[in-house]
């Protein structure tokens, strides 16, 4: 499929990676519809030219009732630490919610491309049972190959790892490369998690795009790992800051590492091309 004059539906389009691929979908010619509910996503992240819908996932088929070429699947939950005290929000968006964009998908014979979690892979595949949101994540993975096997749909499913660049946020919601530009811009302490050396393969947006459109076009099946190779603990992380360091008890859930196979993004095309040094180095000017 060529990603050109298609209508094309971005879930989560309003965040902070749903915004940038709804900027890239739509300078292609592509008419793009974003559904979100603005749990997490902003207003001000809407891209001219983008047909945005307010509504929840699980509701997909009345908000949109045209025919569509490709849903994008990236609205959901997506916190780690935070899920444990919100299960219920947790299974609400990304179990009824996925669960109603895979019918609608279904019921169009529409090709889903679904952002699944890097969680699933961590700590020698530990990490699917970490946490609320690790469980939902990587059970719908499952059950978008099982909608494949059973009903014959079309699906892509990726793996984003640790994805950060202009727009992230901070907060309880917030991504620790945002939460430590903002540390660091206002001269505070870096607050790093014990024990500090759980790494991770942070991802640029840019690069995460690149990988969601090849996938788009060409990418089939399961096992599409979008992530830098390169792997840095957290702690180095903050040392790249140059700030002083504030250490944080631990957090349930905080997976130690997570295996990175990018065979198949790879064999589309797919190649990372940004560097966290050098983007830290920009947020220091």
């Amino acid at each position: 499929m060529t990603l050109q004059n298609k209508t094309i539906v971005v879930t989560g389009g309003a965040g902070f990676i749903g915004s940038r691929l709804c900027a890239r979908l739509a300078a292609l010619g592509n008419t793009v519809i974003s559904l979100d509910n603005y749990f997490t996503g902003l207003r001000t992240n809407h891209v001219p030219g983008v047909d945005y819908r307010e509504g929840h996932t699980k509701h997909i088929a009345k908000h949109i009732t045209e025919p569509v070429d490709l849903v994008y699947h990236l609205g959901e939950y997506s916190r780690v630490e935070i899920s444990f005290r919100e299960p219920q929000l947790v299974l609400e968006y990304n179990a009824e919610g996925t669960a109603g964009v895979l019918e609608f998908c279904r019921k169009q014979n529409v090709k889903i491309v679904y952002a699944g979690s890097s969680t699933k892979f961590a700590d020698g595949g530990l990490g699917r049972d970490q946490s609320p949101y690790a469980w939902t994540k990587a059970t719908n993975t499952e059950l978008v190959c099982n909608y494949g096997a059973w009903y014959g749909l079309p699906y892509a499913i990726t793996y984003f790892y640790n994805v950060y660049g202009p727009g992230e946020r901070a907060g309880s919601y917030g991504t620790v490369i945002e939460i430590f530009r903002q540390q660091y811009a206002q001269g505070k302490p870096l607050g790093v998690v014990s024990p500090g050396t759980q790494k991770r393969n942070f991802t640029h947006v840019d690069d995460i795009v690149d990988g969601l459109l090849l996938v788009g076009e060409k990418g089939e099946g399961d096992e599409f790992g979008l992530g830098a190779r390169e792997a840095y603990s957290v702690i180095e992380v903050a040392e790249m800051f140059g700030s002083t360091v504030e250490m944080l008890p631990e957090r349930q859930g905080n997976r130690m590492s997570a295996m990175l196979d990018d065979a198949k993004s790879r064999m589309l095309g797919w190649e990372p091309t940004r560097r966290l040094p050098e983007y830290i180095e920009t947020l220091k000017i």
